[in-house]
């Protein structure tokens, strides 16, 4: 039917039955036309995937379906970061030109940055001011940067913000004369230096982009840290993207709070990171934060203890989670002495209500 965008077999049976070439191209055409009940996400997932029938009709269906998805649905969609990121950026450039459709898709995090650009070329103002407030993603893909600075829509207030910001932050796109002028602003006539950028820094020490990799030796390590630390927050972002988890481990101690909240959203992080994370007593709240909002983690029994048991995380989130605990695990944090006075408490009121 297609290069499949999205394998089937990754799909549930609900959608495959919807879009595979064995169904009968009546179901096919009707599901392109919206005709079945389907929730928000599998819908616009089946419309994705029939945009690219074999069937015109059926094509051309689904395409005009999608220009057509309700308000109602497009609020669900644009909020599930569950969805795949190729049906998010097939959205986007569906929908760029309606203002709240594309405020919807711009926030969610599973959209991706080449979608977000492209979306920047040509949006209005609001959404471009929505873009610009996406610190992390500006300096994570300077081509954002650069749509923004040549969008006719977009105010001087906003262009030069996001390029002090970009400047100081170690971003110079030398074809944009905005942001030459506002490192002229920021620097004068000193030219700022640059730290290593992460090609060179892989070009050195070709370990760290393998995840096999063993440890580097302490003198090798050492040098790593010291250069690492001489780079620009844009380069550090690039490198937590790319980086292995020695890497990712050393970002996540940068001071920087984009830098660490790069490192532990990097698409190559596992769930042993994230566990070890969610532990550790020192890791700052925003991190946090990032782990118990993410669905996919917190689906993750040895994950959703540590977050309760960590004195670091909001009470208010210890206390939801706390009684979707097993009863052995609220025994003994009804015991603990380790975490809030208060998460002890309810613990021991839960294991006293599960004797009863």
């Amino acid at each position: 039917m297609m290069e499949e965008p999205l394998l089937l077999d990754a799909l549930s049976p609900t959608i495959r039955k919807y879009v595979e070439t064995t169904s009968p191209i009546p179901l096919r055409l009707t599901a392109a036309k919206g005709g079945l009940p389907l929730a928000p996400a599998d819908f616009v997932t089946v419309l994705f995937l029939l945009s690219v029938d074999l069937i015109p009709e059926i094509r051309e269906a689904a395409q005009l379906s999608a220009r057509h998805i309700s308000e109602k649905f497009m609020v669900s969609v644009g909020r599930d970061e569950r969805l795949k990121t190729e049906v998010l950026d097939w959205l986007m450039d569906l929908h760029w030109a309606n203002t709240s459709y594309a405020k919807l898709l711009v926030s969610n995090a599973s959209t991706s940055d080449e979608a977000i650009a492209r979306c920047a070329s040509h949006c209005s103002a609001q959404v471009l001011e929505l873009i610009g407030l996406n610190q992390l993603r500006l300096l994570r893909h300077e081509e954002i940067l650069r749509q923004i600075c040549q969008n006719p829509n977009a105010t001087p207030v906003l262009v030069d913000s996001v390029c002090e910001f970009a400047v100081r932050n170690g971003i110079f796109l030398e074809d944009i004369a905005a942001m030459q002028e506002a490192k002229g602003r920021v620097f004068g006539r000193v030219t700022p230096e640059k730290g290593p950028t992460v090609a060179q820094l892989v070009g050195e020490f070709e370990s760290i982009e393998d995840e096999k990799a063993l440890p580097l030796e302490e003198g090798k390590r050492l040098s790593l840290s010291q250069k690492v630390l001489k780079m620009s927050v844009s380069e550090k972002i690039k490198l937590a993207m790319r980086g292995n988890k020695e890497i990712r481990t050393l970002l996540l101690r940068d001071t920087n709070r984009l830098v660490a909240v790069a490192a532990v959203q990097s698409p190559r992080m596992t769930e042993a990171e994230i566990l070890g994370i969610a532990q550790n007593r020192t890791t700052p709240e925003e991190i946090l934060r990032i782990v118990f909002r993410n669905k996919e983690w917190l689906k993750l029994y040895p994950i959703k203890l540590a977050l309760t048991k960590n004195a670091k995380v909001p009470q208010a989130i210890s206390m939801r989670l706390l009684p979707t605990l097993k009863e052995g695990d609220i025994k003994t944090l009804a015991k603990d002495r380790n975490v809030p006075n208060a998460i002890q408490t309810m613990a021991k009121k839960l294991a006293v209500s599960k004797k009863t």
